[in-house]
């Protein structure tokens, strides 16, 4: 998902104010402010494109795990990770998908799912349906994931079998009756280190790990360590992340002028020694914002993603010109399903006031077909801060106890 507003917390103090931050899934917003700057290239060699998947599968040979961002809008990064796991040869050499939208209290219904075994699809549901992210639950890409790892498995002897792990936190919805009760599931990328180390790293296991950019990124995230950051401390050197362009040229408007537009589609480079893997993270990613305690929006990444892209991802993915990339849409299962869209309504009212706004099923349903007509990923305008700053002043009014 990539519409809405990037923040984070700047204190303990402000976790409730501002929870909306670590408890919906990170939404970046695009902006035109890097296009001069995209147009020249810093130190380095060029980057020299490979054939994606070959090369993705050929890194599993020298590294435990290789990760890759899913699931955050983009359909073009989506579909093409399906394609990785139908190919015959994955399974040869990948015994494990770690994936952020799963729900980790779920594992044992997951694995039986997996394995194949007569699990109703509308219990296996809640492992995608009841994480907390909410972008997980109208995931289009998850709705076809999961069916489709068990359906290669039927199709594979037992010893070859894939396993799916479940990398969010253990949250009980069903026991979640106001904002204290999810603030405990706040750290999530705990919850994707455990899994990884126990499952994985400490089994000899190899994985591919599904999860937005930012838990995967060597050095640290957005909220202090990412979850690849932390188990490096102890398993250094196992790990290939993987990232697409995002909005790397994103707003030129000449295709013909793409550095690109030669090059294969898909392929995968390296960042390292090149004139784009100089480039800091800037380039890529819009800053996120951070509302402080007196309601002032700063705009700039911490202190640990100020450098420069190679030292925090390994390589990229070239899928195209970036001006005709392909946004996810909703499936319209969900939509239909009332019962489920009532769920999301109660969970997003928990957050009020401080959570984004409220949708009733029939502005879901005319977004969805507002999204029909709209098949590239749009590029919005810079947020207006002023607005920002205004309603989170509001906000904390409306929360000051009575005179």
């Amino acid at each position: 998902m990539r519409k809405g507003i990037l923040c984070t917390v700047p204190s303990d103090k402000t976790v409730l104010l501002f929870s909306v931050v670590l408890f919906f899934a990170l939404i970046l917003i695009s902006s035109g402010s890097h296009v001069q700057a995209r147009q020249v290239k810093a130190p380095g060699g060029n980057p020299t494109p490979e054939a994606a998947v070959p090369a993705i599968l050929a890194a599993f040979d020298t590294h435990e795990i290789v990760a890759i961002p899913a699931a955050h809008g983009m359909k073009d990064v989506d579909d093409f990770i399906l394609s990785l796991i139908r190919n015959p040869a994955f399974p040869e050499k990948v015994n494990d998908i770690e994936v952020e939208c799963g729900n980790s209290l779920y594992q044992t219904l997951l694995d039986r799912y997996i394995a194949g075994e007569d699990v109703p699809f509308t219990e296996v549901q809640k492992v995608w349906r009841n994480t907390t992210q909410p972008m997980c639950g109208t995931s289009g890409f998850y709705e076809q994931f999961f069916p489709l790892v068990r359906a290669i498995n039927q199709k594979l002897p037992a010893a070859k079998r894939l396993r799916v792990l479940a990398g969010d936190p253990p949250i009980d919805w069903d026991q979640v009756k106001n904002s204290q009760d999810i603030r405990k599931f706040f750290k999530r990328d705990d919850t994707i280190t455990t899994v990884l180390v126990n499952e994985v790293l400490a089994k000899h296991r190899k994985a591919l790990m599904l999860f937005g950019l930012f838990h995967l990124m060597h050095g640290g995230g957005l909220n202090g360590a990412s979850a690849v950051s932390m188990y490096e401390k102890d398993y250094p050197n196992l790990t290939v992340v993987i990232s697409d362009l995002q909005d790397f040229e994103g707003n030129l408007p000449d295709l013909s002028g793409s550095v690109f537009a030669k090059w294969p589609t898909p392929s995968l480079a390296r960042f390292k020694g090149t004139w784009l893997g100089a480039m800091d993270l800037s380039h890529f990613y819009p800053a996120p914002l951070r509302l402080g305690k007196d309601c002032k929006v700063r705009n700039e990444f911490p202190e640990s993603l100020q450098k420069p892209i190679a030292d925090l991802v390994d390589a990229f993915l070239y899928l195209g010109p970036q001006n005709l990339r392909l946004e996810e849409k909703m499936p319209a299962d969900i939509a239909v399903d009332t019962d489920y869209t009532a769920e999301l309504q109660r969970r997003a009212g928990l957050m009020e006031p401080f959570g984004p706004p409220i949708q009733t099923s029939k502005e879901m349903n005319q977004e969805i077909l507002n999204g029909a007509a709209k098949p590239l990923i749009e590029l919005l305008k810079p947020p207006d801060t002023k607005a920002i700053e205004q309603s989170c002043l509001e906000r904390k009014d409306q929360t000051k106890p009575p005179q």
